[in-house]
């Protein structure tokens, strides 16, 4: 008899699956662990409740890490009693199921290898899940093909992170996160810190660039917002050994390498542009050159990108640990608006939340309105932000940079050389606000940390 296909041309009969599950794993993980207790704290951090397929094993499991909440005895007894508790077990039955793990498990030497095969199949359950969501917003065709794209891609992130967005969390596992960060941190403080920037008056205030923080970076042009960047760019490359990513809005790549050179070498960027180099310029650039060429530095100076955009090419970055976008105003939505405010606060939107997806630092540079050239104070404010009220809202971070010497006509060849700039926190979501003063030397396009002009 021949065998009815679809319209796929694909037999009936082998579209009903069995979805992928070890039970002989789940009961001899469970069994293991009330041989020897203590390996669940190995446990743990491999496997969740969620990633047992039988939900009679995930209730025995959940209690199992009940018990060990409470810092109390995982035995058959105390187990039982505790499923009892809570409705899952008659005592005779669960009595008889309970013998039965410890029966079929002989010791709890191999755990580890049990746990590993309990999480591989529940992996396997999430990315039949993850194609049959895919599967029907692509069917149903009422969703945009970039919007089905990017979900698709950050579920498939979500997974090989083997971090769960599909469902909530119970706040024992956060709790048990929050207390391992508090371990952590009495063993090592520095741990406290996020990414730091390398300037020590900014991170003793930000106490470093927290993951999936947006920054906003704001200034009136020629204030140098694209050097500090870059200069932080450098620095988190340069000391956490991560990768870095600069998107590039309105410099090409080369351009903003040779503003790298120029920073790092400590060469003039007006004898880079003329090419009247010195030996001694030569050298310390081939240093420079040598020192950047060892980090993990990404550059791309592609045009109008998307936050869509951004996030895949994020994606497939390994190790990433900071990201520059140089700057908003120049990046586009997915959908145009006649209102550029209305515009930019759908992409500040969109950059907070690949923050907080991709959970690393984003520090986003942003142009002032030029309300502050009116003022007799020209130090910028929250409100001097262009064209959307709704960045200040999204991002974590907002500091602005401003050099007084900028508005002086009568400067100094010294002054133009070398003179100090502020950094202005003036909103900071995980602590305090203020004024951090720093060094610029513009010939070098490079700010540098004065300690000892620092204010406390």
């Amino acid at each position: 008899m021949a065998q009815k296909m679809n319209d796929y041309g694909v037999g009936l009969e082998d579209t009903v699956r069995k979805m992928p599950a070890s039970l002989a794993s789940e009961r001899a993980l469970l069994g293991s662990i009330l041989i020897d207790p203590a390996c669940i704290t190995d446990v743990l951090t491999v496997v969740g409740a969620d990633d047992f397929y039988l939900t009679e094993h995930k209730e025995i499991f959940l209690a199992m890490r009940e018990l060990f909440d409470a810092s109390s005895e995982i035995d058959p007894v105390t187990l039982i009693d505790s499923l009892v508790h809570k409705g899952v077990y008659e005592k005779a039955g669960g009595e008889e199921y309970i013998r039965s793990l410890l029966e079929a498990t002989p010791n709890s030497m191999n755990v580890q290898d049990y746990a590993r095969i309990v999480k591989e199949k529940s992996t396997l359950r999430r990315i039949i899940a993850t194609c049959s969501d895919v599967s029907n917003m692509t069917f149903s065709e009422q969703e945009e093909v970039t919007h089905i794209l990017d979900f698709a891609q950050s579920q498939f992130t979500e997974i090989s992170a083997g971090r769960d967005s599909r469902s909530f969390q119970h706040i024992r596992d956060v709790l048990r996160n929050v207390f391992d960060n508090l371990h952590q941190l009495a063993e090592d403080p520095a741990a406290a810190r996020g990414t730091p920037t390398g300037f020590s008056g900014v991170d003793r205030l930000l106490v470093g660039m927290g993951d999936s923080d947006l920054i906003i970076l704001g200034a009136r042009p020629g204030m140098g917002k694209t050097s500090f960047a870059l200069n932080v760019a450098t620095n988190v490359a340069i000391s956490q050994k991560k990768a870095v990513c600069v998107f590039s809005l309105e410099m090409s790549a080369e351009q903003l390498v040779s503003r790298l050179l120029s920073s790092e070498a400590m060469v003039d960027s007006y004898a880079l542009r003329s090419g009247q180099l010195s030996e001694d310029d030569w050298k310390r650039l081939a240093d420079a050159a040598a020192r950047l060429s060892k980090t993990d530095l990404y550059i791309d100076d592609t045009s109008g990108l998307t936050v869509t955009a951004m996030k895949a090419k994020l994606r497939r970055v390994e190790n990433l640990g900071f990201v520059v976008i140089d700057y908003l105003g120049l990046m586009e939505s997915e959908q145009h608006y006649d209102n550029r405010a209305l515009e930019v606060g759908v992409i500040s939107r969109g950059l907070k939340l690949m923050a907080k997806e991709m959970r690393v630092p984003i520090l986003c540079c942003a142009q002032l309105s030029r309300g502050t050239e009116s003022r007799t104070d020209k130090r910028p404010q929250l409100s001097d932000l262009r064209e959307s009220g709704s960045i200040e809202q999204d991002a974590d971070v907002v500091m602005f940079l401003y050099r007084d010497e900028y508005y002086k006509t009568d400067r100094s060849p010294d002054e133009q050389e070398g003179n100090v700039a502020e950094v202005i926190i003036q909103k900071n979501r995980h602590g305090s606000t203020g004024n951090i003063k720093v060094g610029w030397i513009g010939a070098y396009t490079k700010f540098r940390t004065i300690v000892d002009l620092e204010e406390p």
